[in-house]
């Protein structure tokens, strides 16, 4: 980069570069916008610890919008109360350092073109500054030189960051998946559990968005969840308050050291598992050509870098097994027809979401569709029936993320006991007496499916229409019974 001489260009520095929300220079004085020279070569990144952004004592001056979280987007900054966006003009990783280093999100990640986020900036939108020029070490954008009032450039040449995003302050722990279990936060590298005096779905909402998971579905009682939390472990927060549209709980007013309550008393959440990963074409749900979500539209993923670990990734996200093979896909009539979301995932194999592994930018890459990433897991759905005279009639009890649980029987009939027969290869299914259905238990834990509908024609449960994992209105009154031909009980 030219240095620039303090005897030469001070002036010009003082009376052209001002705050975001200082008055503009009477003369209207500008430097020319290829006035600073860069350098071709990437910058480092440095590996900088996150500053959560809430502990800042005034508001960032800069947003990140349209992204899939809030460390990740079109770069927007604020001057008088009104938003403008950045002209991408000599944006580069310094920049971007220092926009991730504001917003409390973690070390800077890439400088993509703002356009990648739709929908673009509305045209009476400002473009508020371009030719920014950070050093990395500023603790706001709004420290470094920059010309301000932009008039050749258009929101097509907006400036994108991409942070590392922060870890998160709270977790669901013991639940079936990341979006369901009991509450802990943490404070000062300790996890603590939650009180859930005065718990209710606002605060669910804002545990739900903090975690990117999706909406906000109940408050169990966090002893549902086994095994409650060790007794040495502490209690830390409780009437938390939240008026539901908080981005992080520790935004919500609440009591902290909590002396009158007990870990039988811990805060629960369920939130909706958003779907960002799925494999579509093959046999079941856990087979089949590899897509991603990305700003609400699936994309395939190149099989260019792609490893195993990788696939064992997706297959864990997917609750399915292990995974047992990749290979490129498909013929013309199963590869994908849309967008290349992603090309080089790099992963160790032991992340819980393909989003912690590493990968080239969304939508860059130079592969065709004749590249995409076929992966096939071990289908680990499994059935029983239990309490049965035989192993072909009895309570029907389905197997998912190791734990048993029963099927409720709305929307239940002849076509979804068949495939149960079949799967279980004992037969067909017979029609039994209402009286002998009602000999059975019903069962005492989970209730994972809802709302089954088969074809008839499935080879395997899986495969028919049902409800997410775990999202029911039924009580175990409603679990399905079934009886096949080869174990037809006495009546």
């Amino acid at each position: 980069m030219v240095s620039w001489s303090s005897c030469s260009l001070s002036s010009l520095l003082t009376t052209t570069f001002s705050p975001f929300n200082s008055p503009h220079p009477e003369n209207g004085s500008r430097i020319p916008r290829r006035l600073h020279t860069y350098l071709s070569t990437p910058w480092a990144t440095p590996n900088l610890q996150p500053i959560s952004h809430f502990f800042a004592e005034s508001p960032p001056k800069v947003r990140l919008v349209r992204g899939p979280h809030r460390c990740e987007g079109r770069v927007e900054v604020e001057r008088n109360g009104e938003w403008g966006t950045v002209c991408d003009d000599g944006w580069n990783m310094k920049d971007v350092e220092v926009v991730c280093r504001e917003l409390g999100c973690g070390a800077a990640k890439g400088t993509p073109s703002g356009n990648l986020y739709k929908p673009l900036a509305d045209e009476k939108q400002k473009i508020f500054i371009q030719d920014v020029n950070c050093n990395g070490t500023e603790d706001e954008l709004i420290e470094c030189d920059r010309v301000e009032d932009v008039f050749d450039c258009s929101h097509s040449e907006d400036a994108g960051a991409i942070c590392e995003k922060s870890p998160p302050k709270v977790r669901l722990v013991r639940g079936p998946h990341r979006c369901e279990g009991r509450v802990e936060v943490e404070r000062n590298g300790e996890w603590g559990t939650v009180c859930d005096n005065g718990w209710n779905m606002k605060d669910v909402e804002v545990v739900c968005r903090e975690l990117g998971c999706g909406a906000a579905k109940g408050t169990p009682s966090g002893n549902l969840y086994k095994p409650l939390a060790n007794e040495k472990q502490k209690i830390f927060i409780q009437d938390v308050n939240c008026n539901g549209t908080e981005d992080e709980l520790i935004e919500c007013d609440r009591v902290e050291d909590v002396f009158d309550c007990s870990h039988s008393e811990d805060a629960g959440a369920i939130c909706e598992i958003p779907e960002t990963v799925r494999l579509v074409g093959g046999p079941g749900r856990c087979k089949g050509r590899l897509e991603v979500k990305h700003q609400k539209q699936w994309g395939t993923v190149c099989k260019a870098g792609w490893h195993l670990s990788a696939a064992k990734v997706v297959c864990r996200q997917l609750g399915c097994g292990k995974a047992t093979l990749i290979k490129r896909c498909c013929d013309k009539d199963t590869q994908g027809q849309g967008l290349i979301w992603l090309s080089n995932v790099s992963c160790s194999g032991r992340e819980e979401d393909l989003q912690h592994c590493l990968s080239g930018l969304e939508g860059y890459n130079n592969c065709t569709h004749d590249e995409d990433t076929w992966v096939e897991c071990e289908d680990p759905f499994k059935l029983r029936l239990v309490n049965g005279d035989t192993s072909c009639s009895g309570r029907l009890e389905v197997l998912h993320k190791g734990i048993w649980g029963s099927v409720c029987d709305d929307g239940w009939a002849k076509k979804e006991e068949q495939v149960v027969c079949q799967q279980l290869g004992c037969g067909k299914p017979i029609f039994v007496p209402a009286k002998a259905r009602k000999k059975f238990v019903p069962g005492d834990g989970r209730i994972w499916l809802d709302d089954v509908h088969c074809k008839g024609e499935e080879q395997s449960l899986e495969q028919c229409q049902h409800r997410s994992w775990g999202y029911h209105d039924c009580n175990h009154k409603e679990d399905v019974v079934v009886f096949c031909l080869e174990g037809q009980p006495d009546i």
